[in-house]
């Protein structure tokens, strides 16, 4: 009878560090899945179509491939195209209305 109450002994302190060895790695998850939210990877701004807005943006322009691909730029770095053909750069903010070429023209159209 003492053997049944020893292995019963033993068998509960395993069980015991079993279950705090479990419990530790959810709570080292749940930190991680934390760490995630908060990181880098969370979103900000809105979701832009660049592509879409770009060529609605560069349609008309006398150069669209160009226009297109330094909007295209300007889009993924602001998250924002203004609406219409031309003009309109400040409805984007600084960001947009600011970034310059090596040339130090603007490069957003």
């Amino acid at each position: 009878m003492k053997m049944g109450a020893s292995r019963l002994l033993l068998l509960s302190a395993l069980l015991l560090l079993c279950l705090a060895h479990v419990s530790s790695d959810v709570e080292i998850e749940d930190e991680v899945a934390l760490q995630v939210v908060r990181g880098t990877n969370r979103r900000l701004l809105p979701f832009v179509d660049c592509g879409g807005l770009c060529n609605s943006r560069c349609r008309v322009h006398s150069r669209p491939k160009l226009c297109k691909r330094a909007c295209g730029t300007c889009c993924v770095r602001c998250k924002c195209v203004p609406p219409g053909t031309s003009g309109n750069r400040e409805m984007c903010g600084a960001c947009y209305t600011d970034m310059t070429t090596h040339g130090n023209r603007t490069k957003c159209p």
